[in-house]
């Protein structure tokens, strides 16, 4: 999430978390006072999570002052222990699977809307001994094939509800939120 708005509406229409992404090249990156404005408006039920795709420890300082509930970062990037704080490490197509998070997250796309690799995602699904999220390529039209063919413990969406970098389409997030829900136990 870029802003505020965009936030709120994730949560109207049922997200279960948002992201920021910080300390990065991609156009979505935000500045920390912007994360902590989007952080501070989303209800606690939300889960927060503060995204680095670059894995520099000296951002992780500025990062972990906004308090997410999670931070997401590549999968080599040692986080300090900290209590209350999730990690979800990013994985990609030929990565080893990690069991020192809370989490991993099969993206190479980094949101670019490059198609995860399906096959590679089975197999850490299948493997894993920690939750394993999906991301890559994915939007209303695909999602539900996605999650029948690789069983993720969550999915992550990005340029698949775009109405242009960084900025959400409300039509698009309420499709995606609401697929993702009928694809619910």
């Amino acid at each position: 999430m870029t802003n505020v708005r965009d936030a709120l509406l994730a949560v109207e229409a049922g997200a279960d978390a948002i992201g920021v992404v910080l300390a990065s090249p991609s156009p979505r990156s935000v500045r920390p006072e912007e994360a902590r404005e989007i952080f501070a408006a989303v209800p606690p039920s939300v889960t927060t999570v503060a995204v680095s795709s670059i894995g520099r420890p000296e951002d992780l300082p500025a990062i972990l002052s906004l308090r997410p509930d999670a931070v997401q970062v590549p999968a080599d990037l040692e986080v300090p222990s900290r209590a209350g704080l999730r990690v979800i490490r990013m994985l990609a197509p030929g990565d080893p699977l990690r069991d020192d998070c809370d989490a991993v997250i099969i993206d190479a796309s980094h949101g670019r809307g490059r198609a995860f690799d399906p096959d590679y995602a089975r197999r850490c699904v299948v493997s894993s001994s920690v939750p394993v999220i999906l991301a890559g390529g994915l939007n209303p039209g695909n999602v539900a094939a996605a999650v029948r063919a690789v069983r993720p413990y969550a999915v992550d969406v990005c340029s698949g509800v775009e109405a242009m970098p960084g900025l959400k389409d409300g039509r698009l997030v309420r499709a995606f939120v609401k697929v993702c829900r009928m694809m619910d136990p």
